[in-house]
């Protein structure tokens, strides 16, 4: 698996940084850290994180 601290946005070849990010879906939002470019913002999301805590929000969310 790769690190984190040596994941570089492709845009801007600057280094991700972890940072507090805001997600949306089906109208709430939850916060959640991941890496994030310094530069422009983009944020990186694992495959790890999108298939695990991601998918548990969302169905938990759609049980609603």
């Amino acid at each position: 698996m790769e690190e984190k601290s040596s994941l570089i946005c492709d845009a801007c070849q600057a280094r991700l940084e972890e940072a507090q990010v805001q997600f949306r879906y089906l109208g709430k939002s939850f916060r959640y850290k991941a890496p994030r470019c310094p530069v422009c913002g983009q944020v990186y999301l694992s495959a790890e994180l999108v298939t695990g805590r991601m998918a548990d929000v969302e169905r938990q969310l759609e049980d609603k």
